[in-house]
């Protein structure tokens, strides 16, 4: 190629860098501020929303899972747009830098989801069963967040209705949810209805395995948009040195 024509095809990859990262930040910023709403006003959040009640997010702390999300997006996007507009090579190092590094991270956490699902489960029972012993009955929202799962994918508890022995709700009411009706004792009950034995996590494990093409295509698709910038990045890091 001619100088002039890759000089233009430099500044024609310039300026997609910039508009991509300027896009990535807005999206930052947009979900750092729904995160924020949501740690503010999570009812307001819920009553829109409500309809996502079965997804995995119920049992995480959703409001802390988008502010991070937002963070990283806002880091990276103005990083790379940043970047590329000033054709500062620190920057478009540091940006190559942090992508490369939740590259790694999301592979290592997809080989571990595929491998490791025993552990998975063990981590997230240790996580979130304490917390149904500890909130469930006096946090309102977090109440509210697992009536409408359980109800929902018809499940008790995260592993079955044996997570709230020892709760407060029990300690309280002397029974388990209405969600896990017919459970009066543990000691009684030795033998339940087919659906009350099973827990949250089984069954939402299950809609996720049912949905894994979908899963395993966005998660496909945002590898090879990482992939992408980070050659970009390095074309134009490398291109500055000929500048």
């Amino acid at each position: 190629l001619s100088p002039g024509a890759k000089m233009g095809f430099f500044t024609f990859i310039k300026v997609m860098m910039i508009l991509f990262n300027l896009a990535i930040f807005l999206a930052g910023g947009t979900l750092l501020g729904v995160g924020i709403w949501v740690k503010v006003d999570q009812e307001s959040f819920l009553g829109i929303f409500g309809t996502l009640s079965t997804s995995i997010l119920q049992v995480v702390n959703v409001s802390y899972l988008l502010i991070v999300i937002g963070a990283i997006l806002l880091v990276i996007g103005f990083l790379g747009c940043y970047g590329a507009q000033k054709e500062s090579k620190c920057l478009l190092m540091m940006f190559f830098s942090v992508v490369l590094i939740i590259f790694i991270a999301e592979v290592v956490a997809a080989v571990v989801a595929l491998i490791y699902t025993g552990l998975a489960e063990t981590l997230l029972t240790g996580l979130v069963t304490p917390l149904l012993k500890e909130k469930y009955g006096v946090d309102v929202t977090f109440t509210h967040i697992w009536n409408v799962t359980m109800n929902e994918v018809h499940c008790c508890g995260l592993n079955n209705y044996t997570d709230f022995n020892d709760s407060y709700w029990y300690k309280t009411y002397g029974n388990y949810p209405k969600q896990c009706s017919g459970v009066s004792s543990p000691l009684a009950h030795p033998h339940l209805p087919g659906c009350l034995l099973q827990g949250c996590f089984p069954q939402i494990l299950e809609e996720i395995k049912t949905h894994a093409g979908v899963v395993g295509g966005v998660a496909a698709g945002i590898a090879a948009l990482e992939i992408a910038a980070m050659a970009v990045s390095m074309y134009l890091y490398c291109r500055l040195d000929e500048k």
